[in-house]
């Protein structure tokens, strides 16, 4: 089979030929049809994510498939099944074998790449702000608004009756935003975000996979008993949290890393993924995908996140 892999950390990927995978105990062999490209791709290809590898290896975390073997110990999903899997790795090459509890049976409705775009971004936002305890009529600041995780959690804190406040980097960027439910935008290249949450009434919870200075800003936007949730540092900085300021206002800080979950609750995913398959069923929700690429182009496919050029999701078909 073809497969897209790592040799060297943080050089390019490689288009090889290796032997298509057979599935171990508890595993499913699975014919990729599209994999969906995560800002922690540009990581784990650089060797600074939370998961490591050992060379070589194929990345691709999220991926839509079909399932064509089953191993030891396995009866569902079906062979035949087509799903949508958090695999952690493999998803860039033409078979898979992934944890049987790791896919979820998909709608028909579904494209592949829909579905190779929806479970990290939705999946992350849904227990985020279940995690964050977002109400109704409060206010949810989201920075980064514009990428994968980003832009679900604009939809999905409008489905939950919150006024959302979109932090991101153009006018082309936060007309996006605006398009997925936006209340109010604000240009974090232009505009001071703090001032302007203030003017709006501040924070209720903070949504950042930013950090750096503009989690500076929210924090001292957000009101007495405020959320943050930091989720990601796509700015490269990892922000230190003045405690002071937290005493003063009582805010929390809910530390959130979803792929986590995995390991320690993976039952709370399958039930945010029965939960957000419903929701996209009655119509609520629809993926943006900006770009649609090519396995060869799977490096191209990294680039467009890493110079964000990208709006919510890349997706690599196979």
């Amino acid at each position: 089979m073809k497969a897209m892999q790592i040799h060297t950390l943080g050089e390019p990927m490689e288009l090889v030929d290796i032997p298509k995978p057979t599935p171990a105990k508890g595993e499913v062999l699975v014919r990729v049809h599209a994999c969906g490209i995560n800002f922690g791709d540009t990581l784990i290809v650089e060797g600074k994510y939370q998961e490591k590898f050992d060379l070589p290896f194929t990345p691709g975390m999220e991926i839509c498939g079909t399932i064509e073997a089953l191993g030891e110990g396995v009866t569902s999903p079906s062979i035949g099944t087509r799903i949508g899997a958090y695999g952690g790795s493999g998803g860039l090459a033409e078979y898979a074998c992934l944890q049987a509890d790791r896919c979820v049976p998909v709608p028909d409705r579904m494209s592949n790449e829909e579905v190779a775009a929806f479970l990290v971004a939705y999946g992350t936002s849904h227990l985020a702000l279940e995690r964050a305890q977002l109400q109704k009529d409060e206010t949810l600041l989201v920075l980064g608004a514009s990428g994968g995780v980003g832009l679900t959690a604009v939809e999905l804190g409008k489905l939950m009756g919150a006024k959302v406040i979109a932090v991101a980097r153009s006018t082309e960027k936060l007309a996006i935003c605006k398009e997925a439910g936006a209340d109010h935008i604000i240009n974090s290249e232009t505009d001071d975000i703090r001032e302007i949450v203030k003017s709006l009434g501040g924070a209720d919870v903070v949504y950042d996979p930013v950090g750096g200075d503009q989690f500076k800003a929210a924090l001292r936007a957000c009101n007495p008993l405020a959320r943050i949730l930091p989720l990601g540092f796509a700015s490269g900085d990892i922000p230190q949290i003045p405690a002071n300021i937290l005493l003063v206002k009582n805010i929390t800080v809910i530390g959130y890393y979803w792929g986590g979950y995995t390991v320690f609750a993976p039952e709370k995913l399958t039930q945010s993924f029965a939960d957000l398959f419903e929701i996209y069923k009655s119509g609520a929700l629809k993926p943006h995908i900006s770009h649609t690429l090519q396995l060869i182009q799977a490096n191209e496919a990294l680039a467009l996140l890493k110079s964000r050029k990208s709006t919510g999701k890349v997706v690599v078909t196979l």
